[in-house]
């Protein structure tokens, strides 16, 4: 099922004036997010209309942005469902516009929309992706670490994000990456890892060995990911 969604995200400015002045000004900005998705939904989700599913929310890497849904069948969970795989989950794989970077609030918003259309388990939303959708995954999760039950990111990074690590104390985490990646530095995952672990957050961290930037295929393969995955509730 293909879905397009635009959302405007608005946020209000206010500036003080100098010297107890009366004088104040306030503005409004708007900023449009337009994501495309493809909307996959489990087996028996028509035949029990009372029963609640988890949901899994995919974010590609840079070479699947643009306007054209196929696009995004190249990799991870839309690779495998097209190919005839079933998740007991509604998996949204959202795409990214031309020469943009994932939106964390348009994620969210993204997000919102199922949980509010779909029969959602909303204990159970999760969020992963890889290369650019794995800096997404925790860009998303430190803006809204109570929103999802756990997280995966593949080959991305948190950059700077790692000093704010108590965002995440209580966020399950899986991440992985190859120790030969070339696109991006297996020391991004590490640094987010070494940080949470201080803090004694519930992360994982799988490095594959002689593996490049390509650390997503083995992981979306793996059935032991999806169980580890679907295992997870936000209390």
């Amino acid at each position: 099922m293909v879905k397009t969604i635009s959302f405007l995200l608005a946020a209000a400015s206010f500036a003080l004036a100098d010297n107890q002045t009366p004088a104040s000004y306030s503005g409004d900005f708007v900023i449009k997010v337009n994501y495309r998705y493809l909307l996959s939904k489990p087996e028996g989700y028509e035949t029990d209309a009372k029963k609640k599913w988890p949901l899994v929310i995919f974010l590609h890497g840079s070479g699947e942005r643009g306007n054209d849904l196929e696009q995004i069948k190249k990799h991870g969970p839309p690779k495998l469902i097209s190919a005839g795989q079933q998740f007991p989950a509604v998996i949204a794989s959202l795409q990214c516009p031309p020469n943009e970077l994932w939106n964390p609030h348009g994620v969210k918003a993204v997000t919102d929309h199922l949980i509010k259309t779909e029969r959602i388990d909303m204990s159970r939303v999760y969020l992963t992706g890889l290369s650019m959708g794995g800096f997404g995954t925790w860009e998303t999760a430190f803006e809204y670490p109570d929103t999802y039950a756990a997280i995966a990111p593949i080959c991305g990074g948190a950059g700077v994000r790692w000093v704010q690590a108590e965002r995440l104390k209580n966020m399950p985490a899986w991440i992985f990456h190859g120790d030969k990646d070339g696109a991006v530095s297996v020391e991004f995952s590490h640094k987010i890892h070494d940080a949470l672990k201080k803090i004694d957050a519930p992360v994982k961290l799988t490095i594959y060995p002689d593996i490049g930037h390509d650390s997503w295929t083995q992981t979306y393969d793996n059935p032991e990911f999806w169980a580890w995955l679907f295992e997870q509730k936000r209390s």
